[in-house]
Formats: C-alpha cells, structure tokens, sequence
C-alpha cells in the first residue's frame, strides 16, 4: 500500500489537478433495527472499504469529494460529516477516522428511505462541478414511512444523480429485490447484498470498488 501511495504521489506532482470526478454520499442507516454493534459494525466496514488502497487510489485520482449522512424515520436525516475533498491520501485517511469516530444521532426511529434520498440530493448542489454526483445508501429493512423512494426516481434522474444500494438481510430475505425495485436509480445503478451485519464490511468494500472504478453494470 505504501508503494502504491508513494508512486502516486509521484503521478500527482507532475501532472495538473483533476477535476472531482465524483461526488459520493454516503447514507448510513441508523433506524430503530439496527443496534448498537450493528450501528458499529456498518461505520467501521465503511471506514475500511474507504481505505482500501484500489479505493483510496481511485478517490484521490478523482479530486473526489465526500459526504456522510445518518438516516432514520421522518425529518430525522443529518449530515454528520460534510462534503469533504479527497485531494490526498491524508485526506481520506482523516475522512475515514470520522466516518470510524461518528457519534450515532438517533436510535429508536422508522425506517424513511424517501426523505433519506430527498435530503442527500439537496447537498449536490453545493459540489455542481463534480461530474457523478452519486448516493451510496445502506439499509436493513422496507422503507415504512413518508415519501416512497420510487416517487423520488424522476427527479433524481432529471438531477442526475445515482442511487445505488447495499441491501443488509438480516431479517428481510427479500430486501435486495424490494432496492432493486424501489430504491435505486440512475445510470449502472447497482443493489450489493450482504446476508447480515457481518458481511456487511466486505460487501461494502466490494460496493466502494465497483462504484469509485465505475465499474458499473446496466441493472436498470
């Protein structure tokens, strides 16, 4: 890893600065399903698919910037770590510590993927130059309160944002089909599945790979 990054700061000191490739937000589910080491489990898988070296390498490459929002029930979706830019190595190594250090806002709540998607794409207006403006939504269950997500789909299109999702089936089996129905959008938009929590930090390290390469595939 550490030849990798070396290298590229090599690339980066002769050759001119990129525009942001990608504007990535990451929506983390913190509903009233999932628990306290659930809770942990999601944030510290992320910050390890986010230092991935492909991943980093990839972020960096791009000028990418990046966001982190909890989401939960009804009115209750915040912005826990703002838009950042990933213009170094440095960069998303101290992204990925407040992603792994994120106090959890709520915990009792509904499940509200539509307001999720509604307030995430509202914050792409502050990076316009980016060339994707991209949503990474996680989620453990249906969503079973305000907006539904497909009414969302149109205006995400006309936006030009992507949704793409990681289905956690802990207990709901048939929740990678219902975010490949309902929830995702866009362009290659994708739906990874990961059988539990556990598996939850490899799927989402695989996810990261597929969407920072671009290595998308027509699913709708």
């Amino acid at each position: 890893m550490q030849v990798l990054r070396a290298t590229s700061l090599v690339i980066a000191s002769v050759t001119p600065a990129a525009a942001c490739d990608l504007a990535l937000a990451l929506a983390v589910d913190v509903s009233g399903s999932v628990d306290s080491t659930e809770y942990r489990i999601q944030m510290d898988g992320l910050a390890a698919g986010l230092r991935d070296p492909i991943v980093s390498e990839a972020l960096v490459r791009g000028q990418a910037r990046v966001m982190l929002v909890q989401w939960t029930g009804s009115s209750r979706q915040k912005v826990t770590v703002p838009w950042t830019r990933i213009d170094s190595f440095e960069a998303i190594d101290q992204f990925a510590d407040r992603v792994g250090n994120d106090p959890r806002v709520w915990r009792n709540f509904s499940t509200a993927i539509g307001e999720a998607l509604e307030t995430t794409m509202a914050y792409f207006d502050e990076v316009a130059d980016c060339e994707r403006h991209l949503i990474d939504i996680s989620g453990d269950g249906v969503s079973n309160e305000g907006i539904e997500p497909s009414e969302l789909h149109r205006i995400l299109r006309t936006r030009g944002v992507t949704v793409n999702a990681i289905a956690i089936e802990e207990t709901e089996p048939d929740l990678t089909a219902y975010f490949f129905e309902n929830v995702i959008v866009g362009e290659g938009a994708f739906v990874v599945s990961a059988s539990g929590f556990a598996d939850y930090p490899e799927r989402i390290r695989k996810k990261l790979l597929r969407e920072v390469t671009q290595q998308t595939a027509e699913l709708k």
